[in-house]
């Protein structure tokens, strides 16, 4: 199985190379790193360049988070595809691991898990515990935390990807659309997969994911 991560950046000097230390580190070896950079004018490029394991990388303006996530997904080639923004790290050196696993022995085409907000000591600041989808969820504001969120590719290709006609909460609209209004199966990963830097990319759009 083909794992494709999809890292969104601008002007991330001060943390994405702990990202892509994260990544580089997988015991599981199949994985496509994509970087979609917004046109960073610090050094974030020059990191990202001294990491022979990424794929890909585009630099270019962009229209925002949902824009620059569904560049992403028409670049990405593996059979599942996550997210892991340039201030967020893997949980451990088998998160990926994990993840695959999950695939391997469930019939789903999502599974999403745990994961910690840390501040820029690495101090744990609170828990995101998660819990198993059912119907009605999403529509009363739950959603399983973005960082965590993996899904394979042809349910992109048949559903589409990230609406970015909104400003914060297109991820979202997008866990309404695949959850609740298309059933898409899901499996819920009870482990931590993912450090969420608080104040982060991800961080702004999941403390505020009703605002349009």
């Amino acid at each position: 199985m083909k794992i494709s991560i999809i890292t969104i950046s601008y002007n991330a000097e001060n943390t994405i190379k702990n990202t892509l230390k994260s990544i580089e580190n997988q015991s599981y070896n199949n994985i496509e790193h994509i970087i979609i950079d917004g046109g960073s004018k610090d050094n974030t490029l020059d990191i990202c360049n001294s990491f022979p394991h990424i794929s890909k990388i585009i630099s270019e303006q962009d229209n925002g988070v949902y824009d620059a996530f569904n560049k992403g997904l028409k670049l990405a080639t593996g059979d599942v595809i996550g997210f892991l923004n340039a201030d967020d790290t893997f949980y451990n050196e088998n998160s990926i691991q994990v993840i695959v696993d999950a695939f391997s022995n469930n019939e789903t085409d999502i599974v999403y898990g745990n994961l910690d907000y840390v501040n820029e000591e690495s101090k744990v600041i609170r828990n995101w515990i998660s819990k198993p989808y059912e119907k009605g969820l999403v529509k009363k504001a739950w959603m399983p935390a973005h960082p965590t969120f993996y899904c394979k590719k042809e349910v992109y290709d048949r559903l589409g990807g990230y609406n970015d006609s909104f400003k914060i909460a297109g991820d979202f609209e997008l866990c309404l659309r695949f959850l609740e209004v298309n059933k898409v199966s899901s499996y819920y990963l009870n482990k931590k997969i993912v450090k969420m830097l608080v104040g982060g990319i991800s961080n702004s759009g999941l403390k505020s994911k009703l605002t349009i």
